[in-house]
């Protein structure tokens, strides 16, 4: 087919080019051209001598005949043997076909033009933090845009489409009217007549099944795997999976994770904080009790023997606190606060006095009886709200010092209105 072959040269640069040992087989060079093809299209801002370069290295090495001759020859003998001279395909019409007309510059009316980034589709999915603590699966079902599969979102039966001659192909209409002597105003608009694709297709050649709009739609069902430890706006993304279109690049589905707020649980990075209420009884003599965790175990918390604990004391339990995102063998602390509540009763008995002074520490000072005596006597009032009670004080004060300015003023008031008499 291509003649006799002339004298041998380097036949190792497509190779090279492509980054493939000369074992490669056929799917590996053909996912080494997909890789260097999508990085260095021109459109997406690469090197056009490059993109031109990996054009011709996939064309030969994914010929069979073409690559035993070039294996054998090397690149001089092979445009020898295709006829002499630069006779390699337009690497723009490569890729295409390599991507089935949906690359970077489709055909016909549609070359030149740059593929559009798809817009990413955001949910919030909610979760439990037993769901993040424990790792969890949840399954959404999605409604999304795919190119319709019985036209490969051409919209024609034929796979063409015709130039809009209302826009000229460019998808934008540009009206002018004056405004004013000599002052003309320009706006542009979408074209009507293409819906901005610079492209029409006739009735007869519309694809049955997507009616000429080069989209369908498809129910998907995703698996969003909530990972251990994953903590509140922590995204999980799934790329390319939302609407598709024509000559656009598929975005991605974003899972945002919203945590709910927990009853009993408060988690602060990996750590975890409960609250618990122990009555004065157990503070100082001592308690145990069950902590329900949030993977289901039940834990003792129990006192040291002897050890009293103050009101708004923590303490803490290594390793019972949130797995840490990505290494879920590794877990914070457990902080629990301990509130102590004191009897509802107001009075205790001077018996009761007297048992609890030997029990508990001596006051912390005593004044003789005679410094007692030079003492004025006080009465103490119940506070219920001091917040509240703060406030109502301070604008009684605020009102009691307006009306002491209001008196200072009105004299010199008088005084010159007596003067200008």
């Amino acid at each position: 087919m291509f003649g006799r072959a002339p004298r041998k040269s380097d036949n190792t640069k497509f190779y090279e080019v492509l980054g493939v040992p000369k074992s490669a087989s056929e799917d590996e060079i053909k996912k080494a051209y997909r890789k260097a093809a999508m990085k260095n299209h021109p459109d997406k801002g690469g090197d056009p001598e490059k993109f031109k370069e990996l054009g011709q290295a996939y064309e030969v090495l994914s010929d069979p005949e073409k690559k035993e001759l070039y294996d054998q020859y090397g690149e001089d003998a092979l445009k020898e043997g295709m006829g002499g001279g630069e006779s390699f395909h337009n690497p723009f019409d490569i890729f295409e076909t390599f991507f089935g007309g949906a690359g970077f510059g489709g055909g016909g009316s549609s070359r030149g033009r740059r593929q559009r980034q798809g817009e990413d589709v955001v949910h919030s999915i909610k979760v439990s933090l037993e769901d993040v603590y424990n790792g969890t699966t949840k399954k959404l079902s999605l409604s999304r845009n795919v190119l319709c599969l019985k036209c490969k979102g051409k919209g024609s039966k034929s796979g063409t489409a015709g130039r809009c001659f209302g826009c000229q192909g460019t998808g934008m209409k540009v009206i002018r009217r004056q405004i004013g002597l000599g002052m003309v105003q320009q706006m542009q608009h979408v074209c009507s007549d293409c819906r901005g694709t610079g492209e029409v297709i006739s009735e007869r050649d519309r694809c049955p099944q997507c009616k000429g709009n080069k989209i369908s739609q498809e129910k998907k069902v995703l698996e969003v795997h909530v990972e251990k430890g994953m903590r509140q706006g922590q995204k999980i993304v799934f790329e390319g999976q939302a609407d598709e279109a024509p000559d656009t690049i598929t975005g991605d589905i974003v899972f945002v994770v919203q945590v709910k707020e927990h009853p009993k649980f408060k988690r602060e990075l990996d750590d975890l904080y409960i609250d618990h209420n122990l009555s004065l009884t157990e503070a100082l003599c001592g308690f145990q009790f069950a902590v329900k965790h949030l993977d289901g175990r039940q834990l003792l918390i129990k006192s040291n023997p002897g050890e009293v604990i103050k009101p708004g004391q923590h303490k803490a339990i290594n390793d019972e606190g949130m797995p840490q995102h990505g290494r879920p063998f590794i877990k914070g602390r457990l902080y629990i606060k301990f509130n102590v509540d004191f009897p509802d009763s107001g009075f205790i008995s001077p018996d009761q006095c007297q048992l609890l002074e030997k029990i508990l520490p001596q006051k912390s000072s005593k004044k003789a009886d005679m410094e007692l005596d030079d003492c004025e006597e006080t009465i103490l009032h119940d506070v219920n709200n001091l917040e509240e009670e703060m406030r109502r004080r301070k604008q009684q004060r605020s009102r009691e010092a307006y009306d002491e300015d209001e008196d200072d003023d009105e004299p010199s008031t008088q005084r010159v209105q007596c003067a200008q008499q």
